[in-house]
């Protein structure tokens, strides 16, 4: 639920404060009418603390200028007007306020919305009548922040004692050299006449124990100030874990399963800006604890003074080696993903992005990206960390591109936009297997460095792809749901009647309570390899020859509700038999990929109509011309349901000729009374 529903319901003291969060610099009344748009914005994105983030927020800005002018202009009445003034007034004030110093909008808006966030969840843990409301999505948010603010830190408080530590050994290597000056004192003494050096050594002896006194104390504490930094700086990085697991073994990880079924017709992904920001901030992050260890073991290797500090560094320098270089090749991705099935000699796009390109500073050598196809084999192999050869199995044209950095995005990335498969190398064939059911992947390569070539990295990504041989049918009907409304772009998905229909399609067996299927699983084989029954053709062909027909001629009848389509000819004759003559209804043939028939009182099918027929004369002109039909089932008059669809009726004869007409009539003799 919206954050800003969910406020208006607090009490008490925690309305107060959030009724203070408002005032001339941030109207409550801007809040309330531009709440979704508010909430929808992706302020984490910004960095506040780099100037370079300014033009974004000036973006946000306008943006927010220009939907206050919206809301303001759509006022309608005499109430309207008072709005509209009042909305209009708001939008000149705000610009005026922040148009020299967007990023102060921004920080007003986060400050807003954090805020009220810890208003409701703690309205939420004290059991109020807002408990339960609280978003999920805004909760995980803040938590990666609030971790972020805890590094934020850590980080400030071990530079902070590496200063210290650094000034406190300058000091002790200044007492050094004096301990040093006093013996080579000391030394000289013994050159000089017994009277003379009687009256000057006991004070230098003095002056030497006095030093070297406080050089071994001192260098205790140095010891101690080493080893107190070395193990806040195992905190840090135990963070740092921490927060990069959840970044890119969960985000990224959800962010990529999301792409793979945006493929199949989910939703679109999105989300990726503000992941490269969080990605962003673990890099900035990770190299500034980084510079802090190597200059720590800088401070040692100037000093050594015995004792395990020296192992400890090596253990952090290598640990944070580990993590720089993970979070690194994980946020190397395909940012655009090329078709799923490619032809020859047909262009293609893709793009590959690094997330953290742009802090790390890699576009200021900017490395090329190399595309291959590979097999599965190889692919497989590459995900083990096994040793593979290189050797492709096709050839692609302008397989070759340059990562470009874009300013006004902070992006680093490779547009492939002209690639083309000139040939493919195949693997023998066994058994049923078909062309079709062999896969490849496209294979994308790259090496950069980072920090003055301190670290060299390769990295590869490549089309996530996994087949399992079997699948639990619910599972099955998520998808075939989703690809059904993606490829039809219709809202009107399949029902559980559809589904049922398509489970006893795909089983082949009516007879099967419908609450079986939940637990049944289907076979690759059964799904795309093995033909349906009396049929020439797999359950995968038929549906998707329902899917082509009906994005292509049905879409209007299918979203109208007017198409039943998922019947079977007996459950159509079933349906029908107690209504009048002249019922009718509409259902994918099962006889015919891509096919739908009528199916009515006096005649329980007609010829299955496809999309040749269809590119002849449309459904509802071919369901106008047949007199016989009069309610669609239930009991819809069909003029009511299709008239809107028909073609309108030809216009006068023009220099003097008359078109001819096309028309659909089924013979007499046909007509069962």
């Amino acid at each position: 639920m919206a954050v800003w529903i969910q406020a208006q319901q607090l009490q008490g003291d925690a309305l107060h404060q959030m009724q203070s969060l408002y005032g001339q610099h941030f109207p409550i009344e801007v809040r309330h009418y531009l709440s979704q748009w508010l909430e929808g914005q992706l302020w984490d994105v910004i960095d506040l603390e780099n100037p370079q983030e300014e033009f974004k927020a000036k973006r946000l800005l306008d943006s927010l200028i220009q939907e206050l002018q919206n809301k303001a202009e759509h006022q309608v009445g005499e109430d309207g007007f008072l709005l509209k003034i009042k909305l209009g007034h708001y939008a000149s004030q705000l610009k005026s306020t922040y148009d020299r110093c967007p990023l102060e909008l921004v920080r007003c808006i986060k400050h807003i919305l954090y805020t009220e966030q810890r208003l409701v969840r703690e309205a939420s843990n004290s059991s109020s009548p807002v408990g339960g409301m609280m978003d999920s999505m805004s909760q995980k948010y803040q938590q990666i922040n609030q971790a972020f603010e805890e590094l934020r830190l850590l980080t400030q408080d071990t530079e902070n004692d590496l200063r210290k530590l650094q000034h406190n050994q300058e000091y002790f290597i200044i007492q050094y050299q004096e301990s040093l000056r006093i013996q080579a004192q000391l030394t000289s003494l013994t050159t000089l006449p017994p009277a003379d050096r009687q009256l000057r050594e006991p004070t230098l002896l003095s002056k030497r124990a006095t030093v070297e006194a406080w050089l071994t104390r001192e260098a205790n504490t140095l010891q101690k100030y080493r080893l107190d930094l070395a193990e806040k700086h195992q905190k840090s990085l135990q963070l740092l874990r921490k927060q990069q697991t959840i970044i890119l073994d969960d985000e990224l990880i959800h962010w990529k399963r999301r792409q793979q079924l945006a493929g199949n017709g989910g939703p679109p992904e999105g989300g990726l800006d503000i992941l490269q920001s969080w990605c962003e901030k673990l890099a900035e992050t990770i190299w500034q604890n980084r510079q802090q260890i190597r200059r720590a073991e800088h401070l040692r290797q100037q000093l050594p003074i015995p004792g395990p500090i020296e192992e400890l560094l090596n253990d952090l320098n290598s640990t944070i080696t580990d993590i720089i270089s993970a979070l690194v090749t994980s946020t190397f991705i395909i940012e655009k993903q090329p078709p799923q099935v490619l032809k020859t000699q047909t262009k293609f796009a893709a793009t590959v992005r690094l997330l953290v390109g742009g802090k790390l500073n890699v576009h200021m050598n900017p490395p090329q990206v190399k595309a291959t196809i590979i097999s599965e084999q190889q692919a497989k192999a590459l995900l083990k960390n096994e040793n593979t050869r290189n050797d492709s199995s096709g050839e692609i044209l302008n397989n070759n591109c340059v990562m470009e950095y874009h300013q006004a995005t902070g992006t680093l990335s490779a547009n492939f936009r002209n690639m083309s498969l000139k040939r493919i190398k195949r693997s023998d064939r066994r058994g049923a297997e078909s062309v079709t059911e062999e896969k490849f992947t496209i294979l994308f390569e790259s090496q950069f460095s980072v920090g003055g070539n301190e670290l060299v990295f390769q990295v590869k990504g490549r089309v996530p792809f996994i087949v399992p041989d079997k699948v639990l049918w619910p599972q099955l009907c998520e998808a075939l749901n989703m690809k059904y409304k993606a490829e039809v772009q219709s809202n009107r998905g399949l029902s559980e009647e559809n589904l049922v229909f398509l489970a006893q399609k795909a089983f082949s067996s009516s007879s099967i309570n419908p609450d079986d299927y939940r637990g049944m699983t289907m076979t690759w084989s059964q799904f795309n390899r093995e033909s349906l029954p009396g049929r020439n053709f797999t359950f995968w062909q038929w549906f998707d020859g329902v899917m082509e027909l009906t994005k292509k001629h049905l879409k209007p009848h299918w979203n109208d509700g007017a198409i039943l389509g998922f019947v079977n000819k007996q459950q159509a004759q079933d349906m029908l038999m107690s209504k009048p003559n002249g019922t009718f209804l509409l259902r994918f043939s099962d006889s015919e990929i891509g096919g739908i028939t009528i199916a009515w009182r006096m005649v329980w099918n007609l010829m299955p109509y496809t999309t040749k027929d269809f590119s002849i004369r449309s459904l509802a002109d071919r369901i106008s011309d047949l007199n016989h039909l009069l309610f669609l089932y239930p009991d819809r008059p069909k003029d009511e349901v299709f008239s809107k669809y028909y073609t309108p009726p030809l216009s006068k004869a023009v220099d003097g000729y008359v078109k001819p007409q096309i028309k659909q009539v089924v013979p007499e003799a046909d007509l069962i009374t």
